[in-house]
Parts: structure tokens; C-alpha cells; sequence
């Protein structure tokens, strides 16, 4: 049997209450942490035949207030797990006091606020305890567990770190046969960002990016980084395991990253500075270039940014319909792929998070999208789905990825109950991938009894799509599985090999929400709004026939377009609806801002009471447009009725609308620009003016006033005169 070897588990474990929600903040308020125990070593990974003895190795820090007295700790081994559902509640935080591997060993006699020591447990797994509860092959949890006695206080359990070890086989005692039909085992390996970070990207013009965090990714020691170079060293050191990989990447990181290489800006307060990471970009879109544009290289699809397909598909159009040429956008990134990257994706395979309703699958179908990887959990059926599905009624496939494994490498967010002081997997991802190897050794039968074993089961292992691991956890990952190949345990398959097989059976999904809500608004809606105007501002312009290239209207909206399936990521949930939609808004003023009015630089003399004022725009947009001249808080001044004026592509021409003055004084008017579709253009200008005449029609009026007034007077008078004459014809 090829030997497991062992690597360093370097991770900082967070005290408890610091990690997790509602039930955690309870805990805060009635104990506050005391202690912070961080994990640098467990050695061996996984337990074989070889192994002869058992180390954990780290810190533990007093993050609280008072000292602690005589902290010791000790190792607890529960018993071996047997079942899905029994691993399944351990990861979720179930079960109860476990048998100790070790008695309690004091690492101090006081431990004094700010103050750290090490701690370093090693167990002989020949005999003892040891060789009783691990000697049987099979997946164990283990418990690290720190007790103390804080000032004011009784002893207690202070911090802890719960995770899985998987022994492959017993220490000291041969191997067990290799499994008749061992599993076969296909792992996706994510390329994503974790959240979109451009800020803008208009045709023509830099890219600007919300900050700086993805020249760290990409650098030496960043997460992109990680993942890239673990993944080429395993695929040169194991040559098996590089059939059983195949890399999902999403488009929207590659063609931002494609673009950081050619110089960008980062958004600092009201400014831009220079972005640092263009040599970053340059190597690491190098080196991804090199891992999956070779022959016989796995690559997938993941949508655009990460969009949450369902929140996408109910973004509405301007005419207040759904607006199918989103979701196409964001389900066909291969062509992006295969033109920065050399690498042609599996054609019409898409990995998109979560679940999507009907009405999001058939649209799904209808733009490309032939089978769909999602976790087994999302698929319904009469039975556990372990194969590939039809999804009823749209006619696409499902493959499910094992969630039993996925569960494992994601972590749990929140136990319940709540284990106390207890450091579970979430958040932290070195022991998640220690989960997710032991899940993988369940799933490959290793200690099962005969009824939960099933031999020859395809799995298919996801990472998380962020996966935010070392370099260090990222290899020893990749070469564990190659160990679990290289034992027999499970062997490589590609992805090809599972879509090859016909599906076994019908299933269902069902939507569970729209992920780009935001507790500050209404995500969609905001953009469906953003959509409607920029499809009207689309609608107003014309591509330049002069031109040997024109530049088309689509081309021009295009980054708008971009971002508002970025607003629509999933990485999105629970953000504030400004930072959802600040991008495709952004873009959109950006276009519409490149047509303007300019301010007069002086009050502006109109030379009769009936002047036509000039209105300077200019647009430096690529192609011709269409727009309206509008005005506002125009008291005292008579315009004309609105109508539709062109404007060529990089031009700009005075206009000279008629206006006619009420009254004489200093006037002012707000002039602005709008599409013939309502769509604002660029910022209004107050035009200041003065008149020292009136207008034709203002004079006919009061012309027509006086000769009305006069024939009122006169009337009064003829009236008077009449009245007169009788009263003296009366007394005479």
C-alpha cells in the first residue's frame, strides 16, 4: 500500500462566540471567551498501517480578562461512525461527552491575560487507548479539549476544535484487501472570485476595481494563487489523480484579470490610484493558462460572476418582461474561456450555485445549457440521487455532486445545538478539508458494515466555489486523494466518464429563495430598473456608417450588461443594495454622462423679448444618439414643446431653441438631456439670462389687457355720464 504521507495543518482557530450568529452572541453575553486555541499540526491526516503515532500540535492564547488557572488539555475519540446520518450530525455539531484518548496533561500553571503557550499532544497508536479506540479501520471524530479554572470562577470548559480523522487502516496490522469495486471519484476544482470587485469598465476606458484585494489572490501566499499552483503540482507529481480533476472557472474573473494586465485603477475615497497587481495578473493568468489549456484537460463553466441564475431571471426588461439575453449572457462564458485561456469547456455543462425554479431551468435550456452539476440535496426523488437525472419537464440532466462530502469541505455555520467554546468547521477551511477527507474515505466504504457500503459509487467532489485555503492545506488536499488512489481505495474517473452513463432516473428542484435580496432593498428591483434604462439608452443610439469598424449600440451598453449580472452574484447575499447595484449604476452614468450640455460661462442677453438660446451639446460617445433638450425651473420664460434631435458620434453642435421672455429681469433655466425614451443624459446646466424686452406674444397680451381696461374705463364713464343727465331730468 502506497504510504500516507503527513503535512502541517496550519490554521488559526477562533474562539467560539467569535464565530458564529444569534446562538453564539447568547453565549457571548452569558461567558465571554477565555481562551483561543490555535491548531498548527495534526499528523497523520489520515491513520494507515504505517502510522505508529498520533500529534496535535499548537497555541493557546488568553483572549479574555482574567487569568487562568492550571489550562491542561486532552484528546477525546468518539466512536467509529456508521452511518451518513451519524456523520452527517457530528459535522452539524451533534453528540455527546466523548471517551478520552488521553488524561488531561497541564500545559500551565497560570495562563495571565495576552499571554500564549504551546501545547503538544502526542499519542502512541500501538497500544494503549489508542490502539482499543482507533484500531479498527473507519471514520472517528476527534475532539481537542481545553479546560481551566478562570479567577471569579469554577473549571470549565474554556476553548475546544472538533473535527474528523478517517483511519484507512489499523495501525500496526496489515491492510485490508482492496476494495472488489472500489468508487471512482471525479473532483471539480473551483476558479472563482470570491465577490466581484470591479467598479467600473466602460468600453474604451481603464478598468477600475472597488479595491485592491485581488493582487493579493493572485500573488505568491494569495488564494487564486493557491489554488492554481497546488492544482499544477499535482498534476505534475500525479499523473492519476490529473485524470480525475477538471477546473471550474468562472468567465467574469478571467476577463477581469486578463484586463488587470494591462494596467488598471483602484477607487480610493473620491479618487483612483494606480492598481498594483498588473505583474500578479500577468503570472497567474499564466500559469492557469498553462494548467487547463493542455490535451485532455477537464474544464466547466461556472456562470458569470457567480450569478444566482433564479435573482437573474426575474430582473425585468424596460418593457417590464423578463429579459432572456441576461441569462443567456451569463450561462455562455465559454467562448470567454476558450478565448483568454486556450481551454475549451465541456460544451453545454454548467456548475451554478443553489437551485433554480422551472421557469429558470427551461430558460436555462432554451440558452444552451444541456446538464447541470448541483449537490444531490438540491435534486428530489423517490430515492437518494447518486447518478444522473433528468430534470422533469425541461429536459436538461442533473449530476449530482456528493453534499454529504460538499457538507464536510464547506463547514457548518451553526450548530445546533451549539457545542460550547466549541471550534467547528466553519470559517475554517484546513479543518474543513480534514472533513471533507474523512467524508471521502466514508463515501469509499473504508469501516462501513456491508448495508452502508456501495460498491462502485461515482463520486463527484465539489470544494466550496471560494474555496479560501493555504497553499499548504490546498496540496496536502490534492495529495491525499492521490494517496486514497494510489492505495486502491477509490480510483480516478473523468467527468466525461460520468455524463457518458444515461441517467438513472427522473428528479425535481425547487427554488429556495432569491439570494440577491438585500435587507436594504429590493436587489431585483433596482435592477430591473438599471436594465430598462440602459436598454432605452441602447434603443437611442446609432452605430456611425462612416466608420470602417462601427461601433455597435450593444457594444457600447455591454459593461452595463456585465454588471448587472455581477449585481446578481451569490456572493452577494445579505449586502446593502447600493454595493449590490453601485457597479451597474455606476456604468450606466458613465455612458449617459458622455453627453453633455455645456454651462455657459456668462449670463446669456437675449437680444429681443423672443430670442432663440443657444444650447452647446457634445457627444463623445462612438456612436450617433438621439435625444431630447429638457428644461426646469424655467419661471418666466415660454419654450417650445420638446423634439427629438440627433447628435453624430464624437460630435457635439450649438442648438438654438426658441424662448421667449415673460417678463423683463435676470432669468435662469436648469437645461438637461434625456433620450426620447426618458433616459437621463449626462448633469443639467443653469443658464443665467437677462431680457430688457418682451416677447411678441407677451406684448399682444398686454396690448389686448389695455384695450380691454380701456373699455372698461369706458364703459364706467358712459354709464356715469347717462346716470347724470337723468337725475337732473327728474328735478327739473
Amino acid at each position: 500500500m502506497k504510504r500516507f504521507a503527513a503535512f502541517v495543518l496550519v490554521v488559526p482557530l477562533l474562539a467560539f462566540s467569535a464565530l458564529f450568529g444569534g446562538s453564539a452572541h447568547a453565549q457571548v453575553e452569558q461567558e465571554p471567551p477565555r481562551l483561543r486555541l490555535d491548531i498548527t499540526q495534526l499528523n497523520p491526516r489520515v491513520i494507515t498501517t504505517d502510522s505508529s503515532t498520533l500529534t496535535v500540535a499548537g497555541t493557546i492564547t488568553n483572549i479574555g480578562d482574567r487569568r487562568i488557572s492550571t489550562p491542561k488539555v486532552r484528546l477525546e475519540v468518539g466512536e467509529r461512525l456508521n452511518s451518513a446520518k451519524q456523520l452527517a450530525d457530528r459535522l452539524a455539531g451533534a453528540g455527546g461527552t466523548d471517551p478520552s484518548l488521553t488524561d488531561f496533561a497541564v500545559i500551565a500553571q497560570e495562563l495571565d491575560p495576552g499571554r500564549t503557550v504551546p501545547l503538544n499532544i502526542t499519542v502512541n497508536l500501538a497500544g494503549g487507548r489508542a490502539a482499543y479506540q482507533l484500531g479498527k479501520p473507519g471514520v472517528y471524530p476527534l475532539l481537542v479539549n481545553v479546560n481551566g479554572t478562570p479567577e471569579f470562577g469554577g473549571q470549565a470548559r474554556l476553548a475546544a476544535v472538533s473535527t474528523l480523522v478517517p483511519v484507512v487502516s489499523a495501525p500496526g496490522k496489515p491492510a485490508p484487501d482492496k476494495p472488489a469495486k472500489p468508487a471512482s471519484m471525479t473532483v471539480l476544482w473551483p476558479i472563482a472570485d470570491d465577490v466581484p470587485h470591479v467598479q467600473s469598465a466602460p468600453l474604451g476606458g481603464p478598468l477600475t476595481l472597488t479595491d485592491d484585494r485581488l493582487a493579493d489572490e493572485l500573488s505568491t501566499g494569495g488564494r487564486l494563487n493557491a489554488l492554481v499552483t497546488a492544482a499544477r503540482t499535482a498534476e505534475t507529481d500525479d499523473q492519476q489523480l490529473a485524470k480525475a480533476l477538471c477546473f471550474a472557472i468562472d468567465p467574469d474573473l478571467i476577463a477581469t484579470v486578463d484586463a488587470m494586465t494591462r494596467g488598471y485603477q483602484v477607487r480610493i475615497g473620491a479618487g483612483t490610484v494606480e492598481g498594483r497587481g498588473v505583474q500578479a495578473a500577468q503570472d497567474w493568468l499564466a500559469g492557469l493558462r498553462a494548467l487547463v489549456s493542455g490535451p485532455g484537460r477537464c474544464v466547466v463553466t461556472l456562470p458569470f460572476a457567480d450569478t444566482d441564475l433564479g435573482a437573474l431571471n426575474r430582473i425585468r426588461s424596460g418593457s417590464g418582461s423578463a429579459d432572456p439575453g441576461l441569462l443567456t449572457k451569463a450561462v455562455t462564458g465559454a467562448g470567454t474561456i476558450t478565448q483568454l485561456l486556450g481551454a475549451q469547456p465541456k460544451n453545454g455543462v454548467l456548475w451554478p450555485d443553489g437551485t433554480q425554479d422551472e421557469q429558470t431551468l427551461a430558460a436555462m435550456a432554451g440558452a444552451g445549457v444541456r446538464t447541470v452539476l448541483t449537490s444531490s440535496a438540491n435534486l428530489q426523488a423517490d430515492e437518494l440521487v447518486t447518478a444522473g437525472v433528468t430534470l422533469g419537464g425541461s429536459g436538461l440532466r442533473a449530476q449530482p455532486i456528493d453534499s454529504l462530502i460538499s457538507d464536510a469541505l464547506n463547514g457548518v455555520a451553526n450548530p445546533n445545538p451549539p457545542m460550547a467554546n466549541t471550534t467547528m468547521s466553519s470559517a475554517l477551511p484546513a479543518i474543513a478539508a480534514q472533513n471533507g477527507l474523512a467524508a471521502i474515505a466514508f463515501r469509499a466504504g473504508v469501516g462501513q458494515p456491508q448495508s452502508q457500503s456501495q460498491p462502485g459509487a461515482r463520486l463527484l467532489v465539489a470544494p466550496p466555489r471560494h474555496w479560501a485555503v493555504p497553499l499548504s492545506e490546498a496540496s496536502g488536499f490534492l495529495q491525499r486523494l492521490g494517496d486514497y488512489v494510489g492505495s486502491g481505495l477509490v480510483t480516478t474517473a473523468d467527468l466525461a466518464q460520468l455524463l457518458s452513463s444515461s441517467p438513472s432516473g427522473s428528479a425535481s428542484m425547487s427554488a429556495k429563495g432569491d439570494l440577491a435580496a438585500s435587507p436594504d432593498g429590493d436587489v431585483t428591483s433596482t435592477l430591473s430598473r438599471i436594465n430598462g434604462q440602459a436598454a432605452a439608452l441602447q434603443s437611442a443610439m446609432v452605430a456611425d456608417p462612416t466608420k470602417p469598424r462601427p461601433v455597435r449600440p450593444e457594444d457600447v451598453i455591454e459593461p452595463v450588461r456585465a454588471a448587472l449580472l455581477r449585481g446578481a452574484s451569490t456572493a452577494w447575499r445579505g449586502a446593502a443594495a447600493e454595493v449590490v447595484t453601485a457597479n451597474a449604476q455606476g456604468d450606466l452614468d458613465a455612458i449617459s454622462g458622455r453627453i453633455t450640455v455645456e454651462r455657459p460661462k456668462q449670463t446669456i442677453a437675449l437680444a429681443s423679448g423672443a430670442s432663440p438660446l443657444p444650447v452647446f451639446v457634445s457627444n463623445e460617445l462612438p456612436v450617433g444618439i438621439w435625444t431630447r433638450i429638457d428644461f426646469a425651473n424655467n419661471s418666466g420664460l415660454r419654450l417650445e414643446e420638446k423634439r427629438n434631435l440627433f447628435y453624430p458620434a464624437g460630435g457635439s453642435k450649438n442648438e438654438y431653441v426658441p424662448v421667449e421672455a415673460l417678463r423683463a429681469g435676470r432669468l435662469s433655466v436648469d437645461v438637461s438631456l434625456s433620450t426620447p425614451g426618458g433616459t437621463r443624459l449626462g448633469s443639467p446646466a443653469r443658464f443665467e439670462l437677462t431680457s430688457t424686452e418682451y416677447g411678441a406674444i407677451t406684448v399682444i397680451v398686454t396690448i389686448t389687457a389695455g384695450g380691454a381696461l380701456l373699455l372698461l374705463a369706458s364703459r364706467r364713464i358712459y354709464r356715469r355720464v347717462k346716470e347724470a343727465r337723468s337725475e337732473r331730468g327728474g328735478t327739473s
